[in-house]
């Protein structure tokens, strides 16, 4: 058995912004069924959504900040939380990182490092809990501070970083470097330096034993200057303990057999009740009820990354053709404003519904034939996944996770029974267009439709499988 802490800035459903979250949720559960002895460590934010009561453990001074830990359990998991609770930094209604406009916290180089800091003393029990880490593993730069404090330190546990998106690294002016008092020996830039600026993804990826990423095909695109943001360098430096482990799925949340959140359950062998979803959602979005025509979903961050702009350029053409588009999600004004005024030209085609709605995004996965992911890079995903699981058609683009996770169908690929969805290379709006046609081409063929839900559905996407990797790999180190 490990004694793994497992160090994230969020947690589902603790606290959620994007997909860190859903994997800071999911894997600590799936290595704890596997016997681990594991602890999760997140800062105590005033938003955080405790369903039990938070219990006081003990208090610490660190960098002159005086710090409480308290405990609660993971819902509806075995897991214990151990929260960093300094109210000057995270007692404030809110976004963890940023202010309502969208802006960073002005502060968030001193509320991450405070939260490493503590993570490092927990780490190394020095913070009174009895307890010391065989593995520290780190989330993303908000905890890349804790390998590079860890490799100061004799007899540190083994450290593991797992980068879930380069886009986003932690950069801050150099001064903060100082003000923070992180140890000189770091400052270099071979360390936390990165052209003059203070890098904390670095703390990462120069200082961990290993570095993981959340698909295969990403760990090699990160090594590339289209992914790697500057550090594809370093991270082709140390390709030998870079390794790419895609991302499970929640299987008990997103179940088509036992979803609370949509009208009719059904499996890969009674295919024909999910037709009651579509005409469901059809009528919830106030779409006209068809089921011979294609209802084409979307569930996205509305920003560039996610390819938006590829099928905004797109509706035009997607309006002549018989289907259906609805699409959940928020993000960039231009976009909403543009989605907004095609839904309004045609009402009875396309249905946008701003902001987040958990179970409208259930209802889109299980009424939808087809899932759009047109992203531009996609580290992982996780939509795909849960529409291969919901009988739902992906079309994606082929990177990163979406590459690994959904098989082209293909006349091959169809006869050998491993597809599984539609996808295509380049990044425009002509081969997402051609890639739609190809889909409403296939969805008349429903003999070979069904044939790719069901490999969809009956493909494994558990946390299992990850959790099994992950603990190889501390195994290794």
């Amino acid at each position: 058995m490990k004694k793994i802490l497992f160090v994230s800035s969020e947690a589902h459903p603790l606290i959620k912004t994007g997909g860190l979250a859903d994997v800071s949720g999911s894997l600590p559960k799936a290595l704890a069924e596997l016997s681990q002895d594991i602890h999760l460590i997140i800062p105590n934010y005033q938003t955080l959504n405790c369903q039990e009561e938070k219990r006081y453990l003990c208090s610490l001074r660190v960098n002159n900040c005086d710090v409480n830990i308290l405990e609660t359990r993971l819902p509806h998991t075995n897991v214990m939380v151990w929260l960093v609770d300094y109210a000057p930094f995270f007692d404030f209604a809110g976004n963890p990182y940023n202010d309502a406009k969208g802006n960073a916290w002005p502060n968030n180089a001193e509320r991450f490092a405070l939260f490493c800091r503590v993570a490092v003393e927990v780490a190394m029990d020095r913070a009174n809990l009895n307890w010391k880490a065989d593995v520290v593993h780190c989330n993303d730069w908000q905890a890349g501070l804790v390998p590079a404090l860890l490799s100061l330190e004799e007899h540190r546990p083994a450290t593991v970083f797992t980068i879930h998106n380069m886009a986003y690294q932690g950069l801050f002016p150099s001064n903060q470097f100082y003000s923070l008092n992180i140890s000189r020996q770091l400052w270099n830039p071979n360390g936390l330096e990165f052209h003059h600026m203070l890098s904390l993804i670095k703390g990462g990826l120069v200082y961990s034993d290993r570095i993981t990423t959340v698909s295969p095909t990403y760990a090699l695109e990160i090594q590339t200057p289209d992914f790697g943001y500057g550090l594809e360098g370093l991270l082709r430096h140390r390709q030998d303990v870079l390794s790419g482990i895609m991302n499970g799925i929640d299987t008990d949340q997103w179940n088509p057999q036992t979803d609370p959140a949509i009208p009719q359950h059904y499996d890969a062998h009674h295919l024909e009740q999910k037709q009651a979803n579509k005409i469901a959602l059809q009528q919830r979005l106030s779409l006209p009820v068809n089921a011979k025509i294609p209802v084409f979903g979307l569930i996205s961050r509305l920003v560039e990354q996610k390819g938006i702009d590829l099928i905004l350029d797109c509706l035009p053409d997607m309006m002549g053709i018989p289907l259906q588009f609805v699409l959940l999600g928020s993000g960039n004004p231009s976009f909403e404003h543009r989605l907004q005024n095609f839904a309004h030209l045609y009402p009875d085609k396309m249905s946008v519904t701003l902001g987040y709605n958990e179970d409208l995004a259930h209802l889109i996965e299980a009424g939808s034939d087809i899932f759009l992911m047109p992203s531009r890079f996609e580290p992982c995903g996780l939509n795909q996944l849960y529409s291969q699981r919901y009988g739902t058609i992906p079309l994606v683009r082929q990177t990163g996770g979406l590459a690994d996770s959904v098989e082209d169908a293909l006349p091959e690929s169809i006869a050998k029974g491993t597809a599984t969805g539609i996808s295509f290379h380049q990044a425009s709006a002509g081969a997402l267009l051609e890639a739609i046609k190809r889909a409403i081409v296939l969805f008349d063929h429903k003999d070979t439709w069904r044939y790719i839900q069901q490999n969809g559905m009956n493909k494994d996407f558990t946390w299992h499988n990850s959790a099994q990797q992950y603990l190889q790999l501390y195994n290794e180190i």
